[in-house]
């Protein structure tokens, strides 16, 4: 949905003037809700006027009563709407349409949306995308040029290749309202020239510089921000989150790392205030957790049950959001901004009971747009064989490299057998494939072995798979390996496990290999089929060993070694190893 009529249109600040003075009736007025003031931090008896998209008073309770329609809103609290500054719909595995049909009537009635995962699978066509169906949409749906397609140029290789260029003529466009965050650290700390070019488009369009700085610290950081970028989501601790304040950044203190969120609050209740630089965002939400649990609305509420004040952290979702995105209008229940706004039961349960868009109480629609061509059929991959996922080698043993720990990945070494040619994967370690389908590069699956993924018996494959979404398969057998993978291959794309032999869940993501034009609720289902499917395969280990690091294990631009398209991938490290095998026939 495009905005409507410039707030500063004279003849609409005429009609609101008229209507504040009482000299014209309001088209909406909403009576006897407690209004969340995020200035005064007072939660106070309120009734507001609105005319159009405008809101024109905020007054005594009571006082006035001259308006088109009504809303009661006794025993409600009126806040403004909710903001996600940080998000990736594809995450949820859901079209455009269907997620705002999801978040919108939870009261999130604005989002920064970062579309590079349909970005390094369909390259321009694929934002392109994105930003047609945000035109559409009755939620705010603020899209971002992906900086990093891919997130480590040399190391991984997507569907596309954006460099300075492609990002200038993307920022260039209305429909684009800044740098999405920028994962290559080691290329901005180190000014190489690509992401020097990337990070400077983004400054020169005076739109948003977004980032992604995990595991930054000191010096590093410090570059990373000297750099031009403003903003991170990328928290690992809460000193982590303190340095990151310290250092100036806007924090989208996401919600996806929920083992995280008892000492951010902590941390940030015994703040003496809370810092205007604060915002909260969803980042990466999967379909069964959309479903059960909700949106940004979900992060509020388990950051009060964490401990954080309520207005507070109301706050961050609304006041501080704005201030971030630059958006006056936005932010506020006051005279002069514009009627996003939420109707909630509480300040602890956040249950919205009514939800108004520019004045508008919002109907969410689910027509779904036909994705175009250039985002399907994206599995440029023939059919593979068990034998493709083994290791040539001369034996009897080798010395190989090996991806140790879930998440924050450490090299390692190990001794392997060879047997009629082949490596023998050493004892407790995981054989994890990945294969270019995008068409870029040979289809060639490139075997690495990680260590601390406990004993599997299975497989399981995805073509969501961060950032370069290639089709990833983990496994403990070869066999299992080719009929997960292949199933995903026919699919066009998705999630699959097998085990013995058999192939025991799928889903679905025919759309560029990453989402589904299915409801919600059939998506959700089959999404907790696979991970239940999961449970049978390998004994996870939370927090590190757990279902989500398997979709963001090849996260190549992140420190230590990733299996990659290209071989294991350290980035930081300046280090690409096409084979693990660091030496061979040894006795």
């Amino acid at each position: 949905m495009k905005e409507p009529d410039d707030l500063n249109a004279p003849e609409l600040r005429d009609r609101a003037v008229a209507a504040a003075r009482g000299d014209a009736p309001f088209d909406l007025l909403i009576t006897g809700a407690t209004v969340a003031d995020l200035i005064t931090g007072e939660l106070r008896a309120a009734d507001v006027g609105i005319c159009d998209p405008l809101i024109a008073s905020v007054h005594q309770p009571g006082s006035r009563s001259d308006a088109a329609s009504e809303i009661k809103a006794d025993g409600l609290v009126l806040t403004p709407g909710l903001i996600d500054t940080h998000m990736h719909i594809e995450s949820s595995m859901v079209t455009p349409e269907t997620y705002c049909a999801g978040a919108l009537p939870r009261g999130v009635t604005t989002i920064v949306w970062d579309p590079h995962e349909f970005g390094n699978v369909a390259g321009v066509e694929g934002v392109e995308y994105a930003t047609g169906c945000a035109a559409k949409s009755p939620m705010r749906m603020l899209t971002l040029a992906p900086s990093c397609v891919p997130s480590a140029p040399g190391y991984e290789t997507s569907g596309a290749d954006f460099g300075p260029d492609v990002i200038t003529d993307l920022l260039a466009r209305d429909t684009i309202h800044g740098l999405a965050e920028v994962m290559d650290m080691a290329g901005v700390t180190a000014r190489a020239p690509r992401m020097r070019g990337i990070v400077q488009a983004g400054l020169n369009a005076d739109k948003l510089v977004c980032g992604h700085a995990r595991g930054l610290t000191g010096p590093m950081l410090q570059a990373y921000v000297a750099a031009g970028v403003t903003s991170d989501h990328e928290l690992t601790s809460a000193d982590d989150l303190v340095e990151k304040l310290r250092a100036g950044l806007t924090i989208e203190l996401r919600g996806s790392h929920d083992h995280l969120l008892p000492e951010f609050a902590k941390v940030l209740h015994a703040l003496p205030q809370l810092p205007t630089t604060l915002t909260l965002c969803t980042d990466d939400l999967f379909p069964d957790d959309f479903l059960a649990t909700g949106a940004l609305d979900d992060v509020l509420r388990r950051m009060v049950r964490y401990g954080l004040a309520p207005m507070r952290t109301l706050q961050a979702a609304t006041l501080n959001a704005a201030i971030r995105l630059g958006r006056p209008d936005l932010g506020l229940v006051a005279p002069g901004k514009r009627a996003d706004l939420v109707l909630f039961d509480d300040l602890e349960g956040f249950n919205a009971k009514t939800v108004i868009r520019d004045g508008k109480i919002i109907e969410a629609e689910t027509e779904i747009s036909a994705p175009p061509a250039s985002l399907m059929q994206t599995c440029k991959i023939p059919a593979i064989k068990p034998e493709d996922f083994t290791v040539p080698a001369q034996g009897p043993f080798v010395r190989i490299a090996t991806i140790d720990r879930p998440r924050f990945t450490e090299w390692g070494e190990a001794r392997a057998k060879v047997e009629r040619g082949i490596i023998v994967p050493p004892e407790a370690a995981t054989m994890l494939a990945v294969t270019h389908r995008h068409g870029k590069q040979p289809a060639k699956p490139r075997v690495g072995f990680l260590r601390g993924w406990g004993k599997w018996q299975g497989a399981f494959a995805t073509t969501v798979s961060h950032d370069s979404h290639n089709l990833a398969v983990f496994g403990g057998n070869t066999a299992d390996m080719a009929i997960a993978a292949n199933a995903l291959i026919d699919a066009g794309g998705g999630m699959a496990v097998a085990q013995d032999g058999e192939l025991i869940a799928i889903l679905p993501l025919p759309v560029a290999g990453l989402v589904s034009t299915q409801p919600l609720s059939e998506v959700a289902a089959s999404f907790s089929a696979v991970k239940q499917a999961m449970d049978s395969v390998v004994t996870w280990e939370p927090p590190y060993l757990v279902f989500k690091a398997l979709v963001g294990a090849n996260l190549a631009c992140n420190a230590g070694p990733h299996q990659s398209d290209m071989g294991i991938a350290d980035s930081l490290a300046g280090k690409l190893l096409e084979s693990p095998i660091l030496e061979d026939g040894l006795s």
